[in-house]
C-alpha cells in the first residue's frame, strides 16, 4: 500500500518541481528587464544628453582658421608687433594617413627639400599627449599642421609644382607674427611673445567670454599677455561630419571668425630706440671704469631705464638689458634659444627688469626719508650737522667718500646727499619709537611715510608680473626672523668656534632677529640695508614730485582699435594715492632737487643745460650690496618727463648713468651740447595726447621713422647756471 501511495505521488512531486524552476525563470527574466530598462532610462533620460554630445562630437570635426592676430603700435602708429606674410609648408596628417606607409615616403622627400631631417619632420606632425615631448601638433589632427614658416620661393615652387610627388603637402603664403624693431626699438620685454596654448588653459577659458582653441597662440608675457583677449579676436571654425574610418561625409554648422584689435601704446619707437642704446652704452662704459673697491672693472651686468610722462604716468620708453629678440618664438622656439634664454648662464634676459629688478635704492630714497623727517615734526629749513660720520654702539656709519658739510637745511641734504644727515633724524626716530623696546604703538615715521609713497605694493602697471619690491620695517623683520630662524640656529651652532662673517650674522639673528635694531634705522634712511624697490617704482614717485603729487598707475596701453577702426576703448591714466607731503613741502624738495642739478651730486652731468627754459631735477643714487660691486642709480624730471635708470654694479649713480640720461634728455628736447635748442631735433618735446590717424577702412597711419640725429652745438648758446 505504501508502495502504491509513493507511486501515485510521484507526478505530483515533478509537476511542483517544474513549477517552481518556471517561476525561478521568470523571476530572473524579469529581473533582467527591469535592469535592463533601468539602464536604458539612466543612458537615454538621465544622462541622455551628456551621451548624446559625446557621441556628436565622436562624429564631428573641427578645422580651426586662426585669426589674425591685431597689432601692437607705438604712439605715432608705428608697428612694434604686426603679422607678415610668409611661406608655410604645412601637412595634412589625413592624408599622409591613408598611405601604406603613413606617408613616410612623402615626409622623407619634403625633408631633402626644405634641408630638414626626416625625424623633426615627424616628429612636428605627431599628435601632442602626456607622453610626447615638444615638438609635436596641439590641434585638431584634420587642418593642416604647419613644418616650416621660412619656406623661400624656390621650395614653395618645388612642392607645388612637382605636388604628385607631395601628396598631402601644401606650401601657401601665411600671416605670421613679426616683431618688427622699427629703428632699432626692440621693445621685447615690454612686448612680450607667444606660444601654443595648453590643456590646462583651454579648461580654465572654457566658460569664458574668450574660449581657447588648441591651434591657438597666446600671449606668456608683456602687452601680448595683458591684451591677449583683445589682440587674439577670435578664429574661424568649420566643422565637419565624419564616418567611423574618418572619412568626411558632410559639413555641420560653422562660426565664422573675426580679425582681432589693435593696440596703441604710448611708446615712442624713436625715444625707446634712444632709451635702449643709451642704456646698452652706459653699461659698456661702466665695464671700462675700474672699481677700487674690488681691485677689478665694474661688470654693470644688468640695467633698466624707464621714460614716463610726467603728469599721467604713461611710459614713453621702457629698456631692459640684457635683451633677446622676441622673434625666436615666431613659429616655435628651438630647444637651444631656449636654454640660450633661461640657462644659468643667460642672466635672465626674459626679466623686464624695469619692472622686476628689484634693488637697494641708494641716495634716490632720501625723498622719501626728507619727507618722513618732515611728517616727523622736524623743520625742512632747520640746521642738521652734515659730518663726515656717524656712531652708535661701537659702530661708525661713514658719509658717502667721508666728506661733511657743516649745519645744513634737509634740502641742501639733498642736494649734496649728506649721509649723516638721515642716519641722525631716523636714529632719533628710533629711541623716540622705544629702541630696541618698542612701544606699543610706535609712529614709524620713516616705515610709514615709504608705504605712502607707495612702495612694498605694485605700481599697477598694465605689465604682468610686476614684483613689489620691499619695505623693511617691524612686520617684515619679524616675518623674516620667523621663516628663517631654524637655518640661522643651525648655523649659530657653530660659535665659537667658527666666527666668521656669516656665522656671526647666523648667531645674531638667531637670537634677535625680530628686533628693528637701531643700524637698520640708520641705513635704511639712506636707502640701503634690505629696503628693496623697482625702477617703475621709483619712476612713479619721481613723477608724483613732479606734477604735483600724484601717484599715477603707469601705464603702457593708451588705446584698444577694432579692426574696422569704428570702436576705440581709451585707456585712461588712473591715479591711486596722493605723496603724503604738503604742498608747501613738496616745493621745498622740488627746489632742492633743481639744486641737485644745477649745483649738487649731478650738477657735473648737467653742465649746459638750460635750466631757465627746461628746469631740471634729480637725484643721484650709489647702493652698496654685500658682495656685490655698487649699484648706479639716476632719477630725474622736468615738467613734462621723468627718466629713471639704474645699472647693477654699474658704480655711481651720476657717474655710469648720469650721461645716459642726459642724452635721452637731449633727444626728447633738442638740446646740444652747449645748452641750445633745436626744435626740429626735438623727437619729443611734449607728449603726445593724440591717437594716430585712423583710416575709414580700419587702417592706422604710421608716422615715417626718421634715425635720430643730435643737433649741432649752438655757438649763441648761453650756460645754465652751476
Amino acid at each position: 500500500m505504501e508502495a502504491l501511495r509513493a507511486m501515485s505521488n510521484l507526478p505530483e512531486t515533478r509537476t511542483s518541481r517544474v513549477t517552481v524552476r518556471l517561476i525561478a525563470i521568470q523571476i530572473l527574466v524579469f529581473s533582467l528587464l527591469v535592469t535592463l530598462g533601468g539602464r536604458l532610462w539612466y543612458l537615454q533620460i538621465r544622462n541622455g544628453q551628456e551621451y548624446a554630445n559625446e557621441a556628436r562630437s565622436n562624429h564631428v570635426q573641427q578645422v580651426v582658421e586662426p585669426a589674425t592676430r591685431g597689432s601692437i603700435l607705438d604712439a605715432r602708429g608705428v608697428p612694434l608687433a604686426d603679422n607678415q606674410t610668409r611661406l608655410v609648408v604645412s601637412a595634412n596628417r589625413t592624408d599622409l594617413l591613408k598611405m601604406k606607409d603613413d606617408g613616410k615616403a612623402v615626409l622623407g622627400r619634403l625633408a631633402r627639400v626644405l634641408g630638414m631631417s626626416a625625424k623633426e619632420i615627424r616628429d612636428k606632425v605627431r599628435l601632442c599627449d602626456s607622453k610626447t615631448p615638444q615638438p609635436c601638433w596641439n590641434g585638431s589632427p584634420y587642418q593642416p599642421i604647419p613644418i616650416t614658416d621660412a619656406a623661400t620661393t624656390q621650395q614653395a615652387l618645388q612642392i607645388r609644382e612637382r605636388s604628385e610627388d607631395f601628396p598631402g603637402i601644401s606650401a601657401e603664403p601665411t600671416a605670421v607674427r613679426r616683431y618688427a624693431a622699427p629703428g632699432t626699438a626692440n621693445t621685447a620685454q615690454v612686448l612680450g611673445y607667444l606660444s601654443p596654448v595648453t590643456d590646462v588653459e583651454i579648461n580654465k577659458a572654457k566658460d569664458t567670454r574668450s574660449p581657447l582653441l588648441r591651434s591657438d597662440q597666446i600671449g606668456r608675457s608683456g602687452l601680448e599677455r595683458t591684451y591677449d583677449s583683445a589682440l587674439r579676436g577670435k578664429a574661424a571654425v568649420t566643422r565637419y561630419e565624419v564616418d567611423n574610418l574618418g572619412r568626411v561625409i558632410g559639413q555641420a554648422k560653422s562660426e565664422k571668425g573675426r580679425a582681432g584689435a589693435s593696440v596703441v601704446t604710448s611708446i615712442d619707437a624713436r625715444v625707446q630706440a634712444i632709451a635702449e642704446k643709451q642704456l646698452d652704452q652706459a653699461m659698456k662704459d661702466a665695464r671700462k671704469e675700474f672699481d677700487k673697491n674690488t681691485g677689478t672693472n665694474y661688470k654693470a651686468d644688468s640695467g633698466a631705464v624707464v621714460v614716463m610722462e610726467a603728469k599721467t604716468g604713461r611710459v614713453v620708453a621702457m629698456a631692459s638689458n640684457p635683451s633677446y629678440d622676441p622673434n625666436a618664438w615666431v613659429g616655435g622656439i628651438s630647444g637651444k634659444d631656449y636654454a640660450h634664454l633661461t640657462g644659468k648662464d643667460s642672466d635672465y634676459p626674459l626679466l623686464n627688469r624695469a619692472i622686476q629688478g628689484q634693488a637697494a635704492p641708494g641716495s634716490i630714497f632720501k625723498v622719501i626719508s626728507t619727507s618722513a623727517a618732515v611728517n616727523a615734526g622736524y623743520d625742512f629749513n632747520g640746521h642738521y650737522p652734515c659730518t663726515s660720520s656717524y656712531s652708535i654702539g661701537g659702530q661708525t656709519f661713514k658719509n658717502f667718500e667721508g666728506e661733511g658739510h657743516g649745519d645744513i637745511s634737509l634740502g641742501r641734504a639733498l642736494e649734496v646727499s649728506c649721509d649723516t644727515v638721515f642716519y641722525r633724524l631716523s636714529h632719533e626716530e628710533w629711541k623716540k619709537d622705544g629702541g630696541d623696546k618698542p612701544k606699543k604703538d610706535p609712529n614709524d615715521w620713516f616705515y610709514k611715510t615709504a608705504h605712502q609713497f607707495g612702495l612694498g605694493k605694485e605700481t599697477g602697471i598694465d605689465l604682468p608680473n610686476e614684483v613689489t619690491g620691499r619695505v623693511p620695517d617691524r612686520r617684515w623683520k619679524n616675518a623674516f626672523w620667523k621663516a628663517n630662524k631654524a637655518g640661522w640656529c643651525q648655523q649659530a651652532k657653530a660659535w665659537p668656534k667658527k666666527k666668521d662673517f656669516g656665522t656671526k650674522l647666523a648667531r645674531e639673528g638667531c637670537l634677535e632677529g625680530m628686533k628693528l635694531h637701531a643700524y637698520d634705522s640708520i641705513n635704511y634712511a639712506i636707502g640701503q640695508g634690505d629696503t628693496l624697490v623697482t625702477p617703475i617704482q621709483m619712476a612713479t614717485i619721481y613723477g608724483a614730485i613732479s606734477n604735483g603729487g600724484t601717484l599715477y598707475n603707469p601705464t603702457v596701453g593708451k588705446a584698444i582699435v577694432s579692426p574696422d577702426g569704428k570702436h576705440i576703448q581709451r585707456i585712461m591714466p588712473h591715479p591711486h594715492g596722493k605723496l603724503p607731503v604738503s604742498k608747501k613741502t613738496l616745493g621745498q624738495m622740488d627746489g632742492a632737487l633743481a639744486g641737485v642739478a644745477t649745483r649738487g651730486t649731478a650738477a657735473w652731468r648737467f653742465g649746459g643745460w638750460p635750466q631757465d627754459k627746461i628746469p631740471m631735477h634729480a637725484k643721484t643714487g650709489t647702493a652698496e650690496v654685500y658682495g656685490k660691486q655698487t649699484t648706479s642709480w639716476f632719477a630725474t624730471y622736468t615738467k613734462d618727463y621723468t627718466i629713471v635708470m639704474t645699472i647693477a654694479q654699474g658704480g655711481t649713480g651720476s657717474g655710469a648713468s648720469g650721461p645716459a640720461v642726459r642724452n635721452i634728455y637731449n633727444a626728447l628736447y633738442g638740446i646740444d651740447e652747449k645748452g641750445g635748442i633745436d626744435p626740429k631735433a626735438a623727437l619729443l618735446p611734449r607728449p603726445e595726447a593724440r591717437l594716430p590717424k585712423i583710416d575709414t577702412d580700419g587702417s592706422i597711419e604710421a608716422q615715417p621713422i626718421k634715425p635720430y640725429a643730435p643737433p649741432s652745438p649752438s655757438p649763441s648758446a648761453s650756460e645754465s647756471p652751476r
